[in-house]
Formats: C-alpha cells, structure tokens, sequence
C-alpha cells in the first residue's frame, strides 16, 4: 500500500482536527508503540514457525550423519578375515591328498 505525499497530508489534517494538536504527540507515542508490538508478534510468530519446521529437517540430518559414521565403520569382509585368520585348523582331520597324488581317485565319469 503506498501513499503519495498529498494523501498523507490529507491524512495528517484529518487527525489534527479530529483529535486536535494537543493530543497529536501522545497518538504518536501509541501508534509507534502499536507498531512495535506488532513487529515484535511478528518476529515471535516467525521464530516458531523456523523453530518447528527447522526441527524434523535437523533430526533427519542428524540420523543421516550418524547412518554415515556407522557405515565407516562397517566392513563385513574384515568379520570373515577375521575369522578365517583366527580359526584354528582342526588338526583331527588329515589334509586331503591332491588328486594326482590319490591312487583311490577315479577322476570324472563319463557316460
């Protein structure tokens, strides 16, 4: 909404005559304390509204870093390394020979 000069002139005549020039300051005093209240709900109303849409979209980055840092972390081929390094070799069974070496071995049948 924007005002030119002549109708804020017109204006401004229209409160010193209605009210009269010795109540003109202290309408000021209350319209520029309205003013700030109001700046000031505003402001309040604004702080919430980020507040409340800015807390789902933090938790969610929140839980994404930490997904991240989990999977840093996770090798699952270092679990079986592990494993394989760590497991000892049953000594009850004899190794198995090589099949040149197996005199029983018939190798594969053919039909």
């Amino acid at each position: 909404m924007e005002l030119s000069i002549g109708e804020m002139a017109l204006i401004a005549i229209a409160i010193v005559v209605l009210f009269g020039p010795d109540k003109l300051p202290q309408i000021a005093r209350d319209l520029g304390a309205g003013v700030r209240k109001m700046r000031g709900a505003v402001e309040d109303i604004k702080t919430e509204i980020m507040k409340e849409t800015d807390n789902p979209v933090s938790e969610i980055k929140r839980e994404i870093e930490k997904v991240k840092d989990a999977a840093k972390d996770f090798n699952p081929m270092k679990d079986v390394q592990d494993n394989i390094l760590t497991e000892p070799q049953s000594s009850n069974e004899p190794p198995k020979p090589k099949p040149s070496e197996d005199e029983t071995y018939e190798g594969p049948i053919s039909r």
